[in-house]
């Protein structure tokens, strides 16, 4: 049987991380829009809109993948998803975040304006 060849997508998730994402538990490259799921150690899905999805992988480049996957999750992307988190808490308040603070802030330090009493009530008419 024809195998995919993954050893070009192996060398790119090892040379040039930052053209991989991890989206809905699958290993999703940028530029080719190539999905890769890890259905076990052994056995990967390639998930594309050309005919690259049409062959499997063989199980030893399978497991090659998988090993690089891992490695680059544990030292680039949870790097990367930890500081973009640390990032947003620094973060000026975004548009309507910052509207509401506002707004809210208004509420706390308004003070209703004393009720006026029509003129007959203030001076008796004789």
């Amino acid at each position: 049987m024809t195998y995919l060849e993954l050893s070009p997508a192996i060398a790119a998730l090892r040379s040039r991380p930052e053209e991989f994402e991890l989206r809905d538990n699958a290993l999703h490259h940028l530029g080719s829009r190539h999905s890769f799921r890890f259905l076990d150690e052994d056995e990967v899905r390639i998930e594309a809109a050309c005919g690259c999805a049409h062959l499997r992988a063989s199980r030893e480049q399978s497991r090659a993948l998988h090993e690089a996957f891992r490695d680059w999750r544990a030292s680039y992307w949870q790097p990367l998803v930890i500081n973009r988190e640390f990032a947003g808490h620094f973060e000026p308040p975004g548009l309507v975040r910052g509207m509401l603070i506002a707004l809210l802030l208004r509420l706390i330090a308004w003070r209703p304006a004393p009720k006026s009493l029509p003129l007959e009530q203030v001076l008796p008419v004789r």
